[in-house]
């Protein structure tokens, strides 16, 4: 090829002819030619002619462009071809797509398309060009179709140079535009396509002579042919269809071609989705003519004949005949041969053996004259399908081997369905369940007739019971066409009546004669001929869940139990060699829903599958068999000290599910399984489900009260667990009683020093603080400590497990000191017991943390959290909840240290993780997502804040219930999201809400209560309601001071609130008198440094400011913005919005000083920050960048904005700071 150089100065010249290596890389322009005159030509070029011409303009474009990205050469149409050398003009043509493809670049310019400014009628929403894009003549050009199919770079321009686009982000336009495949777009190869696909590509393109027609298309379908101008569109398209045919089907390919037909094959009217499938088919079948074999391997009724139809007829001219045999057995498979031989000797009457043997009667001559005819040395072409190869086996007397029907020349195509994983011919492909429900619902509607599914809620809820299994969605829908009922009633009849449903579904054309009722049972048969127990254990199946069926799991067999069982579970190779042979029939899998695993990994069979087991395998529902999943799902729920317990547990819950069902539903005896029933609760409660541990908690209590009696030790066990089932279901009463009960038996049974009997006491200790009763929670805890002491010793670590108890409680009272006294000694004694690695040593390293986090101690806490973390990780891997617990402090402690990013990370790490370990909607989870919601907050994201709160907020009502605290927590949280959003209605509202239901659940002067009230004392002082701001202040700090006393940081905060709310209404004195307390109280309880001290100092400042007194106030900003700076450092300060706020406030002071330089300073920090933390586009920054403007322009004038103005924003931006938010 010639192509252009860019000279300097914006010169080009041709270069030589250059083939192969020689050729660099260039960009290419793609473009509509005008009129003969203005285009530049070779001869043009040659001669130094043709600047004047309207196409110089595009050559000039095309080296700039190319220039500018890098390019030394490119190449145009126009004039890089010498047009009157036929010979070269006729390689260029047939190199051309080639050419288009090897280029770094390709320019596309639209002479029809106007830049964006000079387009302004098109409609709204759509890009300013975009309507004369769609109707632009280059979309409507033959040439074209190759120039944007071919290139992996184009690029789109509009008449006057301007970028429009690119490929991929016009990818749907052009999509829409041309009907091209948006695969095809993206590169996909275009041998995945038909020919009739690609003819119809360019079906209503035109080009100025009528041969391009077809020579436009060469490189499209990769052929090559000599022009012949003058012969006329039809005999050059004539040609080109010859060319495609030899290209596809060989040389000779009409001496062998016979016509498509699939008439005696399962029609399909609408196939749906598997095109990965599709394409390795078509890889792995594109050779050269040398045999090729692709074996479609799975479960009955996943649509293997239907992907072998759908290959076929997309790809039929690629094969010179395609022939389809029934292969279930012997007798169909000989009479397909015998079809096949006639469709042969229709178009090939005189072909070789097969016209001289009796078709009708001598199968086997007929077998070896067709495969003789097949194995000829230029019958390359042909596709072979060997359908339902189902029984390959050679234990069986009906089984078949193949490889006797097969050509004996190596040539041709083949495609053998099976549901056998024994077939070991050719490229195997597993054909899986449809992963997705919109392909799902396709073929409902399809089968249906019904439209608008995808809106549906109920037709989608049935498409997910169906799994994705073709056969059961067909047959569903055929029902439904026939049957006026709704998707709910059929899912119904589908759960309830799933043998008679299924016996009178209508048959489908598209399945031969099968139906999901009868499909899997010559699977069956063949698994009950090869192994008994196979057949047992899927039987067994049908009283589990349908997935993640494991070894270990049924390793719990005893005399008692069936002999099969203990013989299937002898060892693992047993158990595996019997799940093999139902993976051989397809109807078993290795599963793939565990992340993780801990014991041996699972097996699943298909939900349909399952219902077939119950329905059909299990028509007399077995309630021994029932009684045995209960046994072994039972017996198999780990305690909370074994290797990753909580992935056991995970992987149990689906099988406990199953147990609970037939349990309620009275389909299993309750007779000595209390202890089943037990284990189940403490499940379900450690995975957060506790609606199911209640249920499970009660029915063990029944059965244990009556077989034992309601003071026997082991009833009094599970009383003890449904009391602390109830404390976490927020039922604190109940949880009492339980508790009270629980105390009282071992009382009576133990004595009140026994072991089990502090256990209890501890536990109504833990009950009482939960409640806010922390003198009688600090009663418990003293009898507790006082009875371990003595039964166990001061250092025992039952004793120490209490002592860190004591020191959670202290926390809470704010005696901080004792607090830390009791996690010394716990900490102490556990390094002393278990080492310093020991778990439960880094669990008090971690309420180490916290209360160093608590009194200031940022870096402390941080080594503690570190070290904690480290532990954790080394002891239980970095996925444990205990390790992502500390992960989510250590997003705490990050983000009230102002690094928001870092506090991101941890969040997400913990949410992450705890997702995978407890799923999305366990309350573990759910806390860590209203924690992302509070960083968001902080951060000003607070539409992505919005939607962490909603979540939370759902799991908590679904997990616990509307009115459990937590879910009030979060509402509270809502509240002041609303508040900060300016939505004070809404605010009130999930105040209000959050108020009702603390007062009733814990009272009204329980602490957390009153965090609330101090909430809407925030609100009404936003809505200028100060007299009743003032009232909940009141209520709020009084609680307190009865609660905490008045020295506890939560009546510090509502002191200074009233300091705030004070100084709004120009109280001045009494706000003055309210943040000394404050800041005294601060600076006992956690330092001068603290960051709630220096909040404290900077509002002094604001009043300060207020009265006046300019030296005072300066002194109270530049020790809280010092002070800021020393507690988190130069970094974070930046981006922590109270120091933010301090810079703004110093620099309101500095203008009203005329200190301008200072105040600029001050606000270019502050603007800086806010624009980190809430974009350039929030009110704050917008006013910053004005307030900045007009010290510019003023120069030392008034500004536009009072200074009073900005003082109340942000002392409101504090009193929001200071509210009380739950993590």
């Amino acid at each position: 090829m010639r192509l252009l150089e860019c000279k300097n100065a914006g010169v080009f010249s041709l270069t030589k002819d250059l083939i192969g290596n020689d050729i660099p890389q260039y960009a290419i322009l793609s473009h509509t030619w005008g009129a003969d005159v203005e285009e530049v030509t070779f001869e043009d070029l040659v001669k130094g002619t043709g600047e004047s011409k309207a196409g110089y303009r595009k050559i000039r474009f095309c080296g700039g462009q190319a220039a500018y990205d890098g390019l030394q050469y490119f190449w145009v149409d126009t004039c890089c071809i010498n047009k009157s050398n036929n010979t070269e003009l006729s390689e260029a043509i047939n190199s051309m797509f080639h050419w288009y493809r090897n280029a770094a670049r390709c320019y596309v310019y639209l002479s029809d398309v106007l830049s964006p400014a000079s387009d302004s009628n098109d409609k709204y929403n759509q890009l300013p060009w975009e309507s004369a894009f769609r109707k632009s003549r280059w979309f409507t050009r033959g040439w074209t179709l190759q120039e944007l199919i071919a290139p992996v770079s184009v690029e789109f321009f509009s008449k006057d140079w301007e970028k429009l686009g690119n490929k991929k982000s016009l990818e749907r336009h052009t999509h829409e535009i041309t009907g091209i495949p948006v695969k095809v777009l993206q590169g996909s190869p275009l041998s995945n396509f038909s020919i009739t696909e690609r003819m119809l590509w360019a079906d209503k393109r035109e080009t100025t002579r009528e041969e391009d027609k077809a020579y436009s298309l060469l490189g499209i379908f990769d052929v090559y042919m000599p022009l012949i101008y003058g012969e006329g569109r039809d005999n050059a398209l004539t040609r080109l269809r010859g060319e495609i045919g030899k290209a596809l089907k060989g040389i000779k390919y009409e001496d062998f071609s016979v016509a498509f037909s699939l008439s005696n094959v399962p029609e399909i009217e609408h196939f749906v989705a598997r095109e990965e499938e599709l394409a390795e088919m078509h890889r792995t079948l594109s050779g050269n003519g040398s045999r090729c074999t692709v074996v479609l391997q799975g479960l009955g009724g996943i649509g293997k004949t239907q992907l072998a139809v759908a290959y076929a007829t997309r790809h039929k001219d690629n094969y010179s005949a395609i022939f389809w045999l029934n292969i279930k057995d012997e007798d169909s498979l000989k009479q397909s041969f015998s079809n096949l031989a006639r469709q042969i000797l229709r178009e090939h009457p005189s072909a070789s053996r097969l016209s001289s043997v009796d078709i009708k009667s001598n199968f086997d001559e007929v077998v070896d004259a067709v495969k003789a005819w097949l194995s000829l040395p230029d019958n390359t072409r042909w596709l072979m399908i060997y359908d339902n190869y189902d029984n390959p086996g050679n234990t069986d007397a009906t089984a078949l081997d193949i490889r006797k029907f097969l050509p004996e020349s190596y040539q041709g195509s083949i495609i053998i369905t099976t549901r056998s994983s024994q077939v070991k011919i050719g490229h195997p492909i597993r054909i899986r369940k449809l992963k997705d429900v919109g392909d799902s619902l396709k073929i409902l509607s399809n089968a249906s007739k019904r439209e608008g599914l995808i809106n549906d809620p109920d037709a989608i809820m049935l498409a997910k019971e169906l799994d994705g299994l073709p056969l059961a969605l067909a047959t569903a829908g055929a029902y439904l066409d026939q049957v006026a009922i709704s998707f709910s009633d059929y899912l119904c009849l589908y759960k309830v009546s799933w043998t008679k449903l299924q016996k009178t579904s209508p048959e489908l054309s598209s399945y031969e004669n099968r139906t999901l009722y009868s499909t899997w049972q010559l699977s069956f048969d063949h698994i009950k001929q090869r192994d008994e127990l196979s057949a047992k254990l899927l039987r067994l199946w049908a009283y589990f869940d349908n997935q993640d069926i494991w070894y270990e799991l049924l390793r719990h067999g005893d005399s008692e139990d069936p002999e099969w069982i203990c013989k299937l579970t002898e060892d693992e190779l047993r158990f595996t060699g019997a799940v093999r042979v139902l993976s051989d029939h397809g109807l078993v899998e290795v599963d793939t829903t565990s992340q993780e695993w801990v014991e041996a990994r699972g097996y699943s069979v298909h939900g349909c599958v399952h219902s077939w087991t119950i329905h059909v395998l299990n028509q007399e529902w077995d309630s021994d068999l029932a009684r045995l999943a209960l046994k072994f799902v039972g017996s198999h729920v780990p305690g909370n000290e074994g290797v990753k317990w909580w992935l056991t547990q995970r992987r149990l819950l689906q099988h406990a599910a199953r147990c609970s069902y037939n349990l309620l539903n009275g389909l299993v005896s309750d007779y000595g399984m209390e202890w089943a029933y037990h284990n189940l609760g403490g499940l379900y409660a450690d995975q957060g489900k506790l609606d199911e541990a209640e249920k499970m908690y009660q029915r063990a209590l029944q059965g244990k009260e009556k077989v034992w009696g309601p003071d026997h030790t082991s009833t009094l066990g599970t009383v003890n667990n449904l009391g602390s089932l109830y404390a976490d279901q927020g039922k604190l009463d109940e949880a009492e009683k339980m508790y009270r009960r629980a105390l009282q038996g071992y009382e009576k049974a133990w004595g009140p020093d026994h072991t089990s009997t502090l256990d209890t006491v501890n536990n109504l200790g833990i009950l009482y603080k939960s409640q806010g009763k922390l003198d009688e929670a600090e009663k418990m805890y003293q009898r507790a400590l006082q009875g371990k002491e003595k039964a166990w010793g001061p250092d025992h670590t039952s004793t120490l497990d209490t002592v860190n108890n004591l020191g959670l409680l202290y926390a809470d009272q704010g005696k901080l000191d004792e607090a830390e006294k009791m996690y010394e000694r716990a900490l102490q004694g556990y390094e002393k017991a278990w080492g310093s690695d020991h778990t439960s040593t880094l669990d008090t390293v971690n309420n180490l943390g916290s209360l160093y986090a608590d009194q200031g101690k940022l870096d402390e806490a941080e080594k503690m959290y570190r070290r904690a973390l480290q532990g954790y990780e080394k002891a239980w891997g970095p996925d444990h909840t205990s390790t992502l617990d500390t992960v989510n402090n250590l997003g705490i402690l990050y983000n009230s240290q102002g690094k928001l990013d870092e506090a991101e990370k941890m969040y997400q790490r913990a949410l992450q993780g705890k997702e995978k370990a407890w799923g999305p909607d366990h309350t573990s989870t759910l806390d860590t997502v209203n924690n992302l919601g509070l960083l968001y907050a902080d951060q000003g994201k607070l539409d992505e804040a919005e939607k962490m709160y909603e979540r939370a907020l759902q799991g908590y009502e679904k997990a616990w219930g509307p009115d459990h605290t937590s879910t009030l927590d979060t509402v509270n949280n809502l509240g002041n999201l609303y508040m900060g959003q300016g939505k004070l209605d809404e605010a009130e509202k999930m105040y209000q809400r959050a108020l009702q239901g603390k007062e009733k659940a814990w009272g009204p002067d329980h602490t957390s209560t009153l965090n609330t009230v101090n909430n809407l004392g925030n609100l009404y002082a936003d809505q200028g309601k100060l007299d009743e701001a003032e009232k909940m202040y009141r209520r709020a700090l009084q609680g307190y001071e009865k609660a905490w006393g008045p020295d506890h940081t939560s009546a510090l905060d509502t002191v200074n609130n009233l300091g705030l709310l004070y100084a709004g209404q120009g109280k001045l004195d009494e706000a003055e008198k309210m943040y000394q307390r404050a800041l005294q109280g601060y600076e006992k309880a956690w330092g001068p440094d603290h960051t709630s001290t220096l909040d404290t100092v900077n509002n002094l400042g604001l009043l300060y400011a207020d009265q006046g007194k300019l030296d005072e106030a300066e002194k109270m900003y530049q020790r809280a913005l010092q002070g800021y700076e020393k507690t988190l450092g130069l970094l974070a300060v930046e981006r922590y919005r109270p120091a933010l706020n301090a810079m703004w406030n110093l620099g309101d002071l500095f203008t009203d000083q005329g200190e301008l330089s200072e105040a600029k300073r001050m606000y270019s920090r502050a603007h800086t920050g806010f624009i980190t933390l809430l974009g350039p586009s929030n009110e704050q920054c917008q006013l910053l960048e004005r307030k900045l403007g007009s010290i510019e322009s003023t120069q030392g004038k008034n500004l536009n904005f009072p200074t009073s103005v900005v003082l109340l924003e942000c002392g409101l931006m504090n009193i929001r700071r200071h509210k009380q938010q739950h993590k």
